[in-house]
């Protein structure tokens, strides 16, 4: 079946010429719509946007469009690709923010993986864009890069592989701890500290979910290692587990949920057998998981999630970003806080109304989600 996706998806690529193309929302029939489209008449909206800046919002596109930036250095679950791989994804995420959530957005692929380089471009083509949504840009450095815009641009700028699937994983936590009776002082694992790892496990902790055991390639993560990130460092600090030296199979001895941002095949039943009864398993690595729904649940695995489309519980992070990026314009709000991660989190697992083990998330689908989240929004004006 994968494989027909795979040929299928190639086809309507070629077929398209990619899933993006420009409009005009003016139609230039006449010399008399040009001249006010464009010369003479647009020289007084410069003149305009000259003499007041924040204009811009209110006469050009500015108030709508995202640039999608990424250097093609983390791309899905493939690696490090580069830019022209990077197109292809970068215009499908173009296209699910105007169909779901009538945002204007633009893929833009950089050809340089050096971190002071893409901070300036991205800095140099902001006046055209309302927003930044930076996207598959590997760890380390993707966190100064998201905190360096954050600070020096005046616009939104979320870094989606840390923020969009941070906030889906926890509406689905939170609903699969109501349907198993748990509470935020439950033992959790997260394996992979990468992008979606570090976000995923501050997230949690500001939330209220404290009890985190970190993995690595390595192992857990623990006090007694020298080669940490700042990142790592901060998380075990934060964390009230007593982190110690072990392997995966170690850490999720007793504990309650494990959350995979990791690679295939790492978790295997026997594993499951040791954790607490009625586990939840959220195993999104892709397109392979940790371990597979029907493995895990044999098991003894109460709910399971993945990131995949053809098994029940997708946790996929255009939940969140059409309409956190909706929510941001109308609210004219200037930049994301993490408390606003949080909220959408909480309307995503209240819209379901229909609550099971093979039903803790909306799918983008159902009418009333990008509503929901850009309406969250405006709480934080």
């Amino acid at each position: 079946m994968q494989n027909d996706v795979y040929q299928k998806s190639l086809e309507l690529h070629k077929l398209h010429h990619g899933k993006i193309e420009t409009i005009s929302k003016v139609r230039l029939n006449s010399g008399e719509v040009l001249a006010l489209a464009y010369t003479p008449g647009v020289a007084e909206v410069s003149r305009q946007i000259a003499s007041d800046p924040s204009l811009a919002r209110e006469y050009t596109l500015k108030r709508n469009t995202v640039a999608i930036i990424t250097d093609g250095s983390s791309i899905l679950g493939l690696g490090n690709l580069g830019p022209f791989a990077a197109i292809p994804v970068m215009e499908g995420k173009a296209a699910i923010f105007k169909e779901f959530a009538g945002v204007d957005a633009f893929p833009i692929c950089l050809d340089t993986q050096d971190t002071e380089e893409i901070i300036k471009v991205v800095k140099q083509i902001a006046p055209v864009f309302g927003g930044i949504n930076l996207e598959d840009i590997a760890a380390p450095k993707c966190f100064e890069i998201e905190s360096r815009l954050r600070k020096e641009l005046s616009i939104p700028v979320m870094h989606d592989d840390q923020w969009g699937a941070a906030t889906v994983i926890l509406a689905g936590l939170i609903n699969a701890m109501k349907l198993t009776n748990r509470s935020n002082d439950i033992k959790v694992v997260i394996s992979g500290i990468g992008s979606a790892g570090v976000a995923t496990a501050r997230l949690l902790m500001a939330y209220g979910i404290k009890n985190i055991l970190f993995c690595d390639s390595q192992g857990i993560i623990h006090h007694g290692r020298t080669e940490l990130t700042d990142e790592k460092r901060e998380l075990i600090e934060g964390s009230t587990a007593d982190s110690f030296e072990g392997t995966i199979g170690d850490a999720v001895k007793g504990s309650d949920i494990f959350i995979g941002l990791s690679k295939p095949g790492l978790l295997t039943q026997d594993m499951v057998r040791t954790m607490s009864e009625k586990p939840i398993i959220f195993a999104l690595a892709n397109p392979v998981p940790e371990i597979m729904p029907d493995e895990a649940i044999a098991a003894g695995a109460a709910i399971v999630a993945t990131g995949r489309s053809d098994f029940p519980n997708q946790l996929n992070n255009s939940l969140v970003f059409p309409g956190l990026f909706k929510g941001m314009f109308e609210a004219n709000i200037p930049q994301f806080k993490i408390e606003m991660f949080s909220g959408v989190a909480q309307v995503l697992a209240d819209l379901v109304k229909d609550l099971s083990s093979v039903k803790i998330l909306p799918t983008m689908f159902e009418s009333g989600v990008v509503t929901a989240v850009s309406r969250e929004l405006q709480r934080y004006k």
